[in-house]
Protein backbone atom coordinates (compact mmCIF):
# COMPACT_ATOMS: atom_id res chain seq x y z
CA UNK A 1 0.00 0.00 0.00
CA UNK A 2 1.52 3.33 -1.03
CA UNK A 3 -1.23 5.87 -0.45
CA UNK A 4 -3.03 6.65 2.77
CA UNK A 5 -6.25 4.81 2.04
CA UNK A 6 -6.83 1.30 3.30
CA UNK A 7 -8.04 -0.64 6.30
CA UNK A 8 -6.59 -0.54 9.78
CA UNK A 9 -4.95 -3.90 9.15
CA UNK A 10 -3.64 -2.73 5.78
CA UNK A 11 -1.99 0.37 7.25
CA UNK A 12 -0.49 -1.64 10.13
CA UNK A 13 0.86 -4.22 7.66
CA UNK A 14 2.44 -1.50 5.54
CA UNK A 15 4.11 0.08 8.59
CA UNK A 16 5.50 -3.34 9.51
CA UNK A 17 6.72 -4.08 5.98
CA UNK A 18 8.42 -0.69 5.59
CA UNK A 19 10.87 -1.60 8.36
CA UNK A 20 11.99 -4.59 6.31
CA UNK A 21 12.01 -2.97 2.89
CA UNK A 22 15.19 -0.97 3.40
CA UNK A 23 15.86 2.65 2.41
CA UNK A 24 14.77 1.98 -1.19
CA UNK A 25 11.34 0.77 -0.11
CA UNK A 26 10.93 3.74 2.21
CA UNK A 27 11.91 6.14 -0.60
CA UNK A 28 9.34 4.56 -2.96
CA UNK A 29 6.58 4.97 -0.39
CA UNK A 30 7.62 8.54 0.32
CA UNK A 31 7.67 9.58 -3.33
CA UNK A 32 4.32 7.94 -4.12
CA UNK A 33 2.65 9.53 -1.10
CA UNK A 34 4.14 12.92 -1.87
CA UNK A 35 2.78 12.84 -5.44
CA UNK A 36 -0.65 11.86 -4.14
CA UNK A 37 -0.59 14.57 -1.46
CA UNK A 38 0.45 17.34 -3.85
CA UNK A 39 -2.23 16.34 -6.36
CA UNK A 40 -4.87 16.36 -3.65
CA UNK A 41 -3.70 19.70 -2.20
CA UNK A 42 -3.86 21.31 -5.63
CA UNK A 43 -7.40 20.12 -6.22
CA UNK A 44 -8.90 20.64 -2.75
CA UNK A 45 -7.01 23.55 -1.14
CA UNK A 46 -7.40 27.00 -2.76
CA UNK A 47 -4.27 28.13 -0.95
CA UNK A 48 -2.07 25.39 -2.44
CA UNK A 49 -3.75 25.68 -5.83
CA UNK A 50 -2.56 29.28 -5.98
CA UNK A 51 0.84 28.57 -4.40
CA UNK A 52 1.61 25.77 -6.87
CA UNK A 53 0.40 27.54 -9.98
CA UNK A 54 3.93 27.55 -11.44
CA UNK A 55 4.97 24.14 -10.11
CA UNK A 56 5.27 21.29 -12.68
CA UNK A 57 2.37 18.85 -12.83
CA UNK A 58 4.57 15.89 -11.89
CA UNK A 59 6.50 16.54 -8.68
CA UNK A 60 9.34 14.06 -8.29
CA UNK A 61 11.26 15.93 -5.58
CA UNK A 62 9.84 17.76 -2.59
CA UNK A 63 12.41 20.53 -3.20
CA UNK A 64 10.45 21.55 -6.30
CA UNK A 65 7.83 22.97 -3.91
CA UNK A 66 8.06 26.32 -2.10
CA UNK A 67 8.39 26.27 1.70
CA UNK A 68 5.57 27.64 3.86
CA UNK A 69 5.44 29.26 7.29
CA UNK A 70 2.99 29.22 10.15
CA UNK A 71 2.01 32.87 9.83
CA UNK A 72 1.11 32.78 6.14
CA UNK A 73 -0.83 29.56 6.56
CA UNK A 74 -2.83 30.93 9.48
CA UNK A 75 -3.53 34.14 7.56
CA UNK A 76 -5.01 31.95 4.79
CA UNK A 77 -6.56 29.36 7.09
CA UNK A 78 -9.96 29.05 5.38
CA UNK A 79 -8.28 28.53 1.99
CA UNK A 80 -5.66 26.21 3.47
CA UNK A 81 -8.09 23.59 4.82
CA UNK A 82 -9.75 21.26 2.31
CA UNK A 83 -13.10 20.78 4.03
CA UNK A 84 -15.27 23.80 3.06
CA UNK A 85 -17.33 23.33 6.24
CA UNK A 86 -14.31 24.27 8.35
CA UNK A 87 -13.45 27.92 8.95
CA UNK A 88 -11.26 29.49 11.60
CA UNK A 89 -14.19 31.53 12.90
CA UNK A 90 -16.34 28.40 13.28
CA UNK A 91 -13.58 26.50 15.03
CA UNK A 92 -13.10 29.31 17.52
CA UNK A 93 -16.81 29.75 18.24
CA UNK A 94 -17.90 26.10 18.15
CA UNK A 95 -14.90 24.36 19.73
CA UNK A 96 -11.87 26.32 20.83
CA UNK A 97 -13.73 28.79 23.03
CA UNK A 98 -15.37 25.96 25.00
CA UNK A 99 -13.11 23.95 27.33
CA UNK A 100 -15.87 21.41 27.91
CA UNK A 101 -15.21 20.28 24.33
CA UNK A 102 -11.60 19.25 25.05
CA UNK A 103 -10.81 15.99 23.31
CA UNK A 104 -14.09 15.84 21.39
CA UNK A 105 -14.01 15.26 17.63
CA UNK A 106 -14.99 18.26 15.55
CA UNK A 107 -17.81 17.46 13.12
CA UNK A 108 -17.43 13.86 14.28
CA UNK A 109 -14.20 13.27 12.35
CA UNK A 110 -11.44 15.80 13.15
CA UNK A 111 -9.13 16.32 16.11
CA UNK A 112 -8.22 19.99 16.62
CA UNK A 113 -5.31 21.33 18.67
CA UNK A 114 -3.72 24.72 19.18
CA UNK A 115 -0.05 25.48 19.59
CA UNK A 116 2.46 28.28 19.47
CA UNK A 117 5.57 26.25 18.67
CA UNK A 118 9.18 27.40 18.67
CA UNK A 119 8.56 30.28 16.28
CA UNK A 120 6.14 31.95 18.69
CA UNK A 121 3.43 32.15 16.04
CA UNK A 122 0.13 30.57 17.23
CA UNK A 123 -1.51 27.91 15.07
CA UNK A 124 -4.73 25.93 14.91
CA UNK A 125 -4.16 22.41 13.58
CA UNK A 126 -6.78 20.02 12.28
CA UNK A 127 -6.06 16.29 11.90
CA UNK A 128 -8.26 13.80 10.07
CA UNK A 129 -8.99 10.22 11.15
CA UNK A 130 -6.49 8.54 8.87
CA UNK A 131 -3.62 10.65 10.14
CA UNK A 132 -4.42 9.61 13.73
CA UNK A 133 -4.71 5.96 12.73
CA UNK A 134 -1.19 6.21 11.30
CA UNK A 135 0.08 8.03 14.43
CA UNK A 136 -1.26 5.37 16.80
CA UNK A 137 -0.06 2.44 14.70
CA UNK A 138 3.40 3.88 14.03
CA UNK A 139 3.97 4.43 17.76
CA UNK A 140 2.69 0.99 18.73
CA UNK A 141 4.62 -0.90 16.06
CA UNK A 142 7.92 0.97 15.90
CA UNK A 143 8.30 1.61 19.63
CA UNK A 144 6.91 -1.72 20.75
CA UNK A 145 10.23 -2.72 22.37
CA UNK A 146 11.60 0.67 23.39
CA UNK A 147 8.84 2.87 24.85
CA UNK A 148 7.94 0.47 27.69
CA UNK A 149 10.21 -2.37 28.76
CA UNK A 150 9.07 -5.83 29.82
CA UNK A 151 10.05 -5.35 33.44
CA UNK A 152 8.05 -2.11 33.50
CA UNK A 153 5.00 -3.88 32.09
CA UNK A 154 5.19 -6.39 34.95
CA UNK A 155 5.40 -3.53 37.44
CA UNK A 156 2.37 -1.84 35.89
CA UNK A 157 0.42 -5.10 36.16
CA UNK A 158 1.32 -5.30 39.85
CA UNK A 159 0.89 -1.65 40.84
CA UNK A 160 -1.64 -0.46 38.28
CA UNK A 161 -1.39 1.95 35.36
CA UNK A 162 -2.02 5.59 36.31
CA UNK A 163 -0.73 8.21 33.87
CA UNK A 164 -0.29 11.89 34.72
CA UNK A 165 0.04 14.39 31.87
CA UNK A 166 2.19 17.33 32.98
CA UNK A 167 1.12 19.91 30.42
CA UNK A 168 -0.33 23.41 30.22
CA UNK A 169 -4.06 23.33 30.90
CA UNK A 170 -6.68 25.89 30.05
CA UNK A 171 -6.61 25.48 26.28
CA UNK A 172 -6.86 23.04 23.40
CA UNK A 173 -3.17 22.22 23.51
CA UNK A 174 -2.03 18.93 22.02
CA UNK A 175 -1.14 17.19 25.28
CA UNK A 176 -4.48 18.12 26.86
CA UNK A 177 -6.55 17.24 23.79
CA UNK A 178 -4.91 13.83 23.35
CA UNK A 179 -5.33 12.99 27.02
CA UNK A 180 -8.96 14.09 27.14
CA UNK A 181 -9.68 12.29 23.87
CA UNK A 182 -8.43 9.06 25.45
CA UNK A 183 -10.48 9.72 28.60
CA UNK A 184 -13.63 10.16 26.54
CA UNK A 185 -13.24 6.73 24.96
CA UNK A 186 -13.85 4.70 28.12
CA UNK A 187 -14.54 5.22 31.84
CA UNK A 188 -11.65 2.87 32.69
CA UNK A 189 -9.22 5.11 30.85
CA UNK A 190 -10.72 8.23 32.45
CA UNK A 191 -9.95 6.81 35.90
CA UNK A 192 -6.35 6.01 35.02
CA UNK A 193 -5.29 9.01 32.92
CA UNK A 194 -5.46 12.65 34.03
CA UNK A 195 -4.17 16.08 33.07
CA UNK A 196 -2.22 17.90 35.77
CA UNK A 197 -1.84 21.46 34.59
CA UNK A 198 1.59 22.98 35.16
CA UNK A 199 -0.18 26.34 35.38
CA UNK A 200 -1.45 25.38 38.84
CA UNK A 201 0.40 26.67 41.92
CA UNK A 202 3.12 24.18 42.78
CA UNK A 203 1.74 23.18 46.23
CA UNK A 204 -1.63 22.32 44.66
CA UNK A 205 0.04 20.35 41.87
CA UNK A 206 2.11 18.40 44.38
CA UNK A 207 -0.96 17.61 46.53
CA UNK A 208 -2.92 16.39 43.51
CA UNK A 209 -0.09 14.16 42.34
CA UNK A 210 0.36 12.69 45.82
CA UNK A 211 -3.33 11.76 45.86
CA UNK A 212 -3.25 10.25 42.35
CA UNK A 213 0.10 8.46 42.84
CA UNK A 214 0.91 8.10 39.12
CA UNK A 215 3.01 5.25 37.77
CA UNK A 216 3.67 7.11 34.48
CA UNK A 217 4.52 10.78 34.00
CA UNK A 218 4.52 12.37 30.58
CA UNK A 219 4.94 15.97 29.50
CA UNK A 220 7.39 18.82 29.90
CA UNK A 221 10.82 17.90 31.31
CA UNK A 222 11.03 21.30 33.03
CA UNK A 223 7.93 20.31 35.02
CA UNK A 224 9.53 16.97 35.92
CA UNK A 225 12.69 18.78 37.03
CA UNK A 226 10.61 20.99 39.29
CA UNK A 227 8.84 17.94 40.72
CA UNK A 228 12.17 16.21 41.26
CA UNK A 229 13.15 19.04 43.60
CA UNK A 230 9.83 18.67 45.45
CA UNK A 231 10.46 14.92 45.80
CA UNK A 232 13.92 15.60 47.24
CA UNK A 233 12.41 18.05 49.71
CA UNK A 234 9.93 15.41 50.85
CA UNK A 235 6.82 17.32 49.80
CA UNK A 236 6.16 15.12 46.75
CA UNK A 237 5.80 11.42 47.54
CA UNK A 238 5.21 9.47 44.32
CA UNK A 239 6.85 6.35 42.85
CA UNK A 240 6.55 6.49 39.06
CA UNK A 241 7.86 3.62 36.97
CA UNK A 242 8.44 5.62 33.80
CA UNK A 243 8.69 9.30 32.81
CA UNK A 244 8.26 10.29 29.15
CA UNK A 245 9.32 13.83 28.34
CA UNK A 246 8.37 15.87 25.28
CA UNK A 247 7.83 19.47 24.24
CA UNK A 248 11.26 20.69 25.35
CA UNK A 249 14.88 19.56 25.23
CA UNK A 250 15.84 17.04 27.90
CA UNK A 251 19.46 17.53 28.92
CA UNK A 252 21.65 14.71 30.21
CA UNK A 253 21.86 16.46 33.59
CA UNK A 254 18.09 16.89 33.69
CA UNK A 255 17.53 13.23 32.90
CA UNK A 256 19.94 12.15 35.63
CA UNK A 257 18.32 14.48 38.18
CA UNK A 258 14.80 13.24 37.42
CA UNK A 259 15.84 9.58 37.48
CA UNK A 260 17.71 9.96 40.76
CA UNK A 261 14.96 11.92 42.51
CA UNK A 262 11.89 10.09 41.23
CA UNK A 263 13.51 6.66 41.02
CA UNK A 264 12.27 5.84 37.53
CA UNK A 265 13.56 5.50 33.99
CA UNK A 266 13.28 8.65 31.88
CA UNK A 267 12.88 8.63 28.12
CA UNK A 268 12.03 11.40 25.69
CA UNK A 269 10.22 11.82 22.40
CA UNK A 270 10.59 14.25 19.52
CA UNK A 271 7.28 15.17 17.98
CA UNK A 272 5.13 18.20 17.37
CA UNK A 273 1.46 19.08 17.13
CA UNK A 274 1.88 19.38 13.35
CA UNK A 275 3.56 15.98 12.88
CA UNK A 276 2.69 13.85 15.94
CA UNK A 277 4.60 10.65 15.02
CA UNK A 278 7.58 12.27 13.33
CA UNK A 279 10.20 10.06 14.98
CA UNK A 280 10.58 6.81 16.89
CA UNK A 281 13.36 5.88 19.31
CA UNK A 282 15.47 2.79 18.75
CA UNK A 283 16.97 0.45 21.36
CA UNK A 284 20.18 2.52 21.32
CA UNK A 285 18.31 5.75 22.11
CA UNK A 286 18.55 7.40 18.69
CA UNK A 287 15.63 9.23 17.09
CA UNK A 288 14.70 7.83 13.68
CA UNK A 289 12.50 9.78 11.27
CA UNK A 290 9.40 7.82 10.18
CA UNK A 291 10.26 8.78 6.63
CA UNK A 292 7.55 6.64 5.03
CA UNK A 293 4.92 8.99 6.51
CA UNK A 294 6.81 12.25 7.09
CA UNK A 295 9.57 14.12 5.25
CA UNK A 296 12.10 16.02 7.36
CA UNK A 297 14.44 18.44 5.57
CA UNK A 298 17.31 20.16 7.41
CA UNK A 299 17.95 23.50 5.70
CA UNK A 300 19.98 26.68 6.08
CA UNK A 301 18.64 30.22 6.50
CA UNK A 302 17.87 30.36 2.75
CA UNK A 303 15.98 27.05 2.83
CA UNK A 304 18.82 25.26 1.03
CA UNK A 305 19.57 21.69 2.15
CA UNK A 306 22.43 21.06 4.57
CA UNK A 307 24.41 17.80 4.49
CA UNK A 308 24.34 15.07 7.11
CA UNK A 309 26.51 15.90 10.09
CA UNK A 310 25.78 19.64 9.83
CA UNK A 311 23.28 21.32 12.17
CA UNK A 312 20.49 23.05 10.29
CA UNK A 313 19.24 26.61 10.71
CA UNK A 314 15.69 25.26 10.71
CA UNK A 315 13.83 22.22 9.43
CA UNK A 316 10.98 21.72 6.95
CA UNK A 317 8.41 18.98 7.51
CA UNK A 318 5.87 17.39 5.18
CA UNK A 319 2.99 15.37 6.60
CA UNK A 320 2.22 12.73 3.95
CA UNK A 321 -1.05 11.58 5.54
CA UNK A 322 -3.24 14.44 6.72
CA UNK A 323 -5.62 15.59 3.99
CA UNK A 324 -7.89 18.06 5.79
CA UNK A 325 -5.02 20.50 6.40
CA UNK A 326 -2.05 19.63 4.15
CA UNK A 327 1.34 20.40 5.69
CA UNK A 328 3.94 20.52 2.92
CA UNK A 329 7.47 21.89 3.45
CA UNK A 330 6.39 23.62 6.65
CA UNK A 331 9.01 25.55 8.64
CA UNK A 332 8.95 23.85 12.04
CA UNK A 333 11.61 26.10 13.56
CA UNK A 334 13.80 23.46 15.20
CA UNK A 335 17.49 22.87 14.52
CA UNK A 336 18.39 19.28 13.66
CA UNK A 337 21.41 17.26 12.59
CA UNK A 338 21.08 14.12 10.48
CA UNK A 339 23.53 11.34 11.33
CA UNK A 340 26.37 11.01 8.84
CA UNK A 341 26.37 7.20 9.11
CA UNK A 342 23.69 4.53 9.68
CA UNK A 343 22.65 3.87 13.27
CA UNK A 344 24.18 0.71 14.75
CA UNK A 345 20.68 -0.49 15.64
CA UNK A 346 20.22 -1.47 11.98
CA UNK A 347 17.12 0.65 11.35
CA UNK A 348 16.59 1.68 7.71
CA UNK A 349 15.12 4.99 8.87
CA UNK A 350 17.44 8.03 9.09
CA UNK A 351 18.70 8.99 12.55
CA UNK A 352 18.55 12.62 13.68
CA UNK A 353 19.61 14.75 16.65
CA UNK A 354 17.37 17.63 17.69
CA UNK A 355 17.79 21.04 19.24
CA UNK A 356 14.18 21.86 20.08
CA UNK A 357 12.67 24.22 22.62
CA UNK A 358 14.80 24.99 25.65
CA UNK A 359 12.99 24.72 28.97
CA UNK A 360 15.18 26.38 31.56
CA UNK A 361 13.38 27.20 34.78
CA UNK A 362 13.11 30.84 35.85
CA UNK A 363 12.91 32.08 39.44
CA UNK A 364 11.27 35.09 41.06
CA UNK A 365 11.32 36.37 44.62
CA UNK A 366 8.67 35.49 47.19
CA UNK A 367 7.60 38.10 49.79
CA UNK A 368 10.00 36.53 52.32
CA UNK A 369 12.89 36.64 49.85
CA UNK A 370 13.05 32.94 48.97
CA UNK A 371 13.05 31.90 45.32
CA UNK A 372 9.88 30.69 43.58
CA UNK A 373 10.57 28.61 40.48
CA UNK A 374 8.24 29.11 37.52
CA UNK A 375 7.95 26.92 34.44
CA UNK A 376 8.66 28.90 31.25
CA UNK A 377 5.87 27.14 29.37
CA UNK A 378 3.41 27.96 32.13
CA UNK A 379 4.41 31.61 32.13
CA UNK A 380 4.33 31.70 28.33
CA UNK A 381 0.89 30.15 28.14
CA UNK A 382 -0.57 32.86 30.39
CA UNK A 383 0.77 35.51 28.01
CA UNK A 384 0.00 33.91 24.65
CA UNK A 385 -3.57 33.04 25.64
CA UNK A 386 -4.35 36.70 26.29
CA UNK A 387 -6.72 37.94 23.56
CA UNK A 388 -4.89 40.13 21.07
CA UNK A 389 -1.41 38.62 21.55
CA UNK A 390 0.14 37.27 18.37
CA UNK A 391 3.72 36.70 19.50
CA UNK A 392 5.70 37.51 22.62
CA UNK A 393 8.98 37.19 24.46
CA UNK A 394 9.30 37.40 28.24
CA UNK A 395 12.72 38.10 29.75
CA UNK A 396 13.32 37.83 33.49
CA UNK A 397 15.59 40.79 34.24
CA UNK A 398 15.62 40.42 38.01
CA UNK A 399 13.96 38.56 40.90
CA UNK A 400 11.04 41.02 40.82
CA UNK A 401 11.07 42.24 37.20
CA UNK A 402 9.94 40.92 33.83
CA UNK A 403 10.40 42.59 30.46
CA UNK A 404 7.87 41.86 27.71
CA UNK A 405 8.16 42.17 23.95
CA UNK A 406 4.66 41.94 22.50
CA UNK A 407 3.39 41.69 18.96
CA UNK A 408 -0.37 42.20 18.84
CA UNK A 409 -2.97 40.97 16.38
CA UNK A 410 -3.97 43.24 13.54
CA UNK A 411 -6.64 45.64 14.74
CA UNK A 412 -5.98 45.01 18.45
CA UNK A 413 -5.61 47.96 20.82
CA UNK A 414 -2.01 47.60 22.03
CA UNK A 415 -2.52 49.42 25.33
CA UNK A 416 -5.58 47.31 26.09
CA UNK A 417 -3.65 44.10 25.32
CA UNK A 418 -0.74 45.20 27.51
CA UNK A 419 -3.10 45.91 30.41
CA UNK A 420 -4.80 42.53 29.98
CA UNK A 421 -1.44 40.74 29.97
CA UNK A 422 -0.37 42.57 33.14
CA UNK A 423 -3.61 41.56 34.90
CA UNK A 424 -3.27 37.91 33.88
CA UNK A 425 0.38 37.83 34.93
CA UNK A 426 -0.50 39.44 38.24
CA UNK A 427 -2.99 36.67 39.00
CA UNK A 428 -0.55 34.00 37.83
CA UNK A 429 2.32 35.24 39.98
CA UNK A 430 0.02 35.62 42.98
CA UNK A 431 -1.09 32.00 42.59
CA UNK A 432 2.56 30.92 42.37
CA UNK A 433 3.32 32.71 45.64
CA UNK A 434 5.75 35.35 44.37
CA UNK A 435 6.09 38.94 45.45
CA UNK A 436 4.64 41.61 43.17
CA UNK A 437 6.46 41.36 39.85
CA UNK A 438 6.98 44.58 37.90
CA UNK A 439 6.17 44.12 34.21
CA UNK A 440 8.05 46.38 31.82
CA UNK A 441 6.85 46.67 28.21
CA UNK A 442 9.66 46.94 25.69
CA UNK A 443 9.40 48.87 22.43
CA UNK A 444 11.38 46.07 20.76
CA UNK A 445 9.38 43.49 18.82
CA UNK A 446 9.89 39.76 19.44
CA UNK A 447 12.91 38.51 17.50
CA UNK A 448 15.15 35.50 17.02
CA UNK A 449 18.59 35.42 18.64
CA UNK A 450 21.88 35.38 16.75
CA UNK A 451 21.61 31.64 16.13
CA UNK A 452 18.20 32.11 14.52
CA UNK A 453 16.44 30.46 17.46
CA UNK A 454 13.24 32.07 18.74
CA UNK A 455 13.10 31.86 22.52
CA UNK A 456 9.93 32.87 24.35
CA UNK A 457 10.90 32.87 28.04
CA UNK A 458 14.37 33.17 29.56
CA UNK A 459 16.48 34.93 32.18
CA UNK A 460 18.74 37.76 31.12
Amino acid sequence: MRGVSGTLVGIAWDIWRAERGGPEGIARRQQARLAELVGFARSASPYYRHLYRDVPDDVADVRQLPPVGKRELMENFDDWVTDPHITLAKLKSELLSDLTQLGRSYRGQYLVVTTSGTTGEPAVLVHDRTSWVVVNLVVRIRERRTLVRRAEVRTFLRRGLRAAALVAGGGHFAGVVLTESARRRAPAIARRVRVFSVLRPLPELVAELNAFNPTILYGYPSAMTQLAAEQQAGRLRIRPVLAISSGENLSAAGRADIEASLGCRVTDRYLSSEVPALTSRCRLGSFHVNADWYILEPVDANYQPVPAGVTSHTVLVTHLVNRVQPIIRYDLGDRVTFAASPCLCGSPFPAVKIEGRAGDLVSFAAPDGRAVTVLPLALGTVIEETPGVRRFQAIRTGPRTLRLRLETEDGADREHVQTAVEERLGSFFADQGTATIDVEHSDEPPRADRSGKFRQVWSA
